[in-house]
């Protein structure tokens, strides 16, 4: 096919994406709907026939949502269970505790990544806020030299580590082994973020100088439960309940790790290790070890913990469809064509897919603001192009997902969430919030080309 044969498909999905900026932020459409809505536009723009639109879109939502509802829901449950016993406050304020005044930035900057870990961002956001507001207001320190720490702890680990949605979804996508995300993505999560929280806060700390004399409003946020220190689960049980599920998979990973450099074959013990360290069975007893340890153990009872659980899932019910229509968008692009097409464009590059995964994510997210679905819709665009390459695919998820961290602005809830929690101005958000992410998903790029050329 010809170069112009092969632009057009991409220009249908550009006149897509900008019809679904339309929706989502002139005409104000609910996100989940503009993406249905594009997906039958964007399929009848490409010529797919009329009988197989629907079960495209259907094929989309279905093979999208199966792979992920579970471990999103579980996920859920498990950050709310943590946080409604007051076990993040208790991880917070043991490790600022230990860590004192003077380093008081690195507290933050851990307790906001075990956090992470166990919560979505903007779960992590909600609930950490009354925390650093807290610790800045006791030490007369700037909210936002503590807060752009704390964002980026949560922004790294929801772009690089599984079990967050975008990770989880990209490797189910690749058909990655999520335990080398996992355990790539620690690799790369640890110097990011050092660069990215305190080295980046100096930085910002020059550019807005302003923006760290500002107060900030924790009023959106609403009712956030502050506990006394005592009323708290001990420190070693928060941080096994949150960390649990990352726990399992690790060790599930390193199993199978020593059996292939061994060359041991498999067995039901080994079986039953993988099982568990599956994402899905890893998060139900993890949720199981926190229904005991955050609940029972301190003579909640059950009922209330279940309460706890049934407000975690109606908060994400929203989220799930949203990243289903990603998923549907993504169907139709492939069904489409467009993922040949690109294949064809590129099939004489020489450029790494690990790169092109990136770039193309990067584009996705600017235009598109949800880091979910750009990461979605790459994975739809960048498997043809795959195919024929030996690429690490787990390094393949990691780019995709730097991809789809970069330059949050006005069309990301987060960028939104992150002023007004700082009662910063636009420009003062685009120079701290909106770089934060460029540097986040750039550095996070760096370390993971590097690390291509040992894996």
């Amino acid at each position: 096919m010809s170069l112009a044969g092969n632009m057009f498909p991409l220009l249908i999905v550009a006149l897509g994406v900008l019809v679904l900026l339309i929706l989502i932020m002139k005409l104000n459409l609910n996100t989940f709907i503009s993406l249905v809505v594009v997906s039958f536009l964007v399929a009848l723009a490409l010529g797919m026939p009329l009988g197989e639109i629907v079960s495209s879109i259907e094929e989309g939502m279905g093979g999208t949502l199966g792979s992920i509802a579970l471990i999103f829901g579980f996920g859920a449950i498990l950050g709310k269970l943590v946080s409604d016993a007051g076990g993040a406050q208790r991880i917070a304020m043991t490790l600022i505790n230990r860590f004192g005044e003077k380093h008081i930035q690195w507290a933050v900057v851990i307790a906001s990544f075990i956090i992470g870990i166990a919560l979505f961002f903007e779960v992590g956001l909600v609930l950490l806020i009354p925390i650093v507001y807290q610790i800045a207001k006791q030490l007369k320190v700037s909210i936002l030299y503590l807060g752009i720490s704390m964002a980026a702890a949560l922004s790294v680990t929801h772009g690089f580590l599984p079990p967050h949605p975008g990770p989880t979804v990209i490797a189910q996508q690749y058909e990655a082994n999520i335990g080398m995300v996992l355990v790539y993505g620690f690799i790369i999560a640890v110097p990011t973020l050092v660069i990215a929280g305190p080295l980046f806060t100096k930085l910002a700390k020059k550019l807005v100088p302003e923006a760290f004399e500002k107060t900030g409003s924790i009023d959106s946020v609403g009712e956030v439960k502050e506990f006394e220190i005592e009323e708290t689960p001990p420190f070693s049980t928060s941080i096994l309940t949150a960390l649990f599920p990352v726990i399992l998979m690790a060790i599930s990973t390193i199993i199978q790790l020593l059996q292939d450099i061994g060359g041991v074959g498999s067995s039901v013990l080994f079986d039953v290790i993988h099982l568990i360290g599956e994402p899905t069975t890893a998060l139900l007893i993890s949720v199981l070890l926190a229904v005991y340890t955050m609940g029972i153990a301190r003579q909640i009872p059950v009922k209330q913990v279940m309460a706890s659980a049934e407000e975690s899932i109606r908060s994400i019910g929203m989220m799930l469809l949203i990243i289903g229509g990603g998923g549907v968008f993504k169907q139709v692009l492939i069904d489409g064509g467009v993922g040949d097409a690109v294949a064809n464009i590129f099939t004489d590059s020489s450029m790494s897919p690990i790169l092109l995964a990136w770039i193309i994510a990067a584009i996705l997210r600017i235009s598109l603001g949800s880091a979910t679905v750009a990461a979605l819709t790459t994975a739809g665009l960048v498997i043809p192009l795959m195919q024929g390459s030996d690429v690490n695919l787990a390094l393949m998820v990691l780019a995709t997902g730097a991809g789809s961290v970069i330059a949050s602005h006005v069309n990301d809830a987060g960028f939104w969430m992150f002023k007004e929690f700082f009662g910063l101005t636009m420009k003062e958000t685009f120079s701290t919030w909106t770089l934060l992410e460029t540097v986040i998903s750039v550095v996070g790029l760096g370390f993971i080309m590097l690390l291509s050329l040992f894996v």
